[in-house]
């Protein structure tokens, strides 16, 4: 029975009062029955309040357990990277080096600042992608970036890293090699192979160094 229905008995049973002897007042019933509407008006308001309050909460609840999701979502994601740098890092030191090509300034022409391949550097990449697929197993690419010494350590590191990667895309896109079997890494001006203070010097450390391991 709902709560304003027991109200409606407690009324009845309030007429039934004033039938009888020794009835109280109308006044003193109407004040009752006021007393007992409120009553009940009152727990509604309370349930109502405390249906709201169970929805706040399921929604606070919602939006906590979304952000969980998200979290957990980055760091799955995080955790992914990781591994492929960990197993890209695992077939670099157990592979053997087979053959390594270098592309320096003389051929690949690497101007100042610049990462774009020339077509020099395109034919020599073409004559890598072809043997790579005729050794006949499975291979892994390790291509490093290095840069003169002109300009700061990190951007010359994001330089070498630049064309390093310039290397590794024209070979996937152009040569046919799976991106998982190729990895970059720069070296910036960390390992020169000439005289820095040569004009000749800096265009022999301009250069991608491309090792095939196996």
């Amino acid at each position: 029975m709902t709560m304003r229905g027991q109200a409606a008995l407690v009324i009845l049973g309030a007429l039934a009062v004033l039938g009888g002897p020794g009835c109280v007042t109308k006044r003193q019933f109407r004040d009752n029955v006021a007393s007992t509407d409120t009553r009940v008006t009152s727990v509604e308001d309370g349930v109502e309040a405390n249906e709201r309050r169970i929805g706040d909460l399921k929604t606070d609840t919602d939006s906590k357990v979304s952000a969980v999701d998200i979290k957990a979502g980055k760091a799955l994601e995080t955790g992914n990277q990781a591994l492929s740098k960990a197993e890209a890092a695992e077939k670099l030191a157990k592979g053997k080096i087979l053959w390594q090509v270098s592309v320096s300034d003389d051929k690949s022409k690497f101007a100042n600042n610049q990462a774009s391949l020339s077509p020099e550097t395109m034919a020599v990449l073409d004559e890598l992608a072809g043997r790579v697929k005729a050794y006949g197993k499975a291979v892994f690419l390790e291509i490093e970036g290095h840069t003169d010494n002109n300009g700061s350590e990190a951007y010359n590191l994001q330089l070498g890293e630049n064309r390093a990667a310039a290397v590794r895309n024209y070979l996937s896109q152009k040569g046919g090699i799976p991106l998982h079997a190729m990895n970059t890494i720069s070296y910036g001006e960390s390992q020169s192979v000439a005289d820095n203070a040569s004009r000749d010097g800096r265009a022999q450390n301009r250069r991608v160094v491309i090792k095939v391991l196996e």
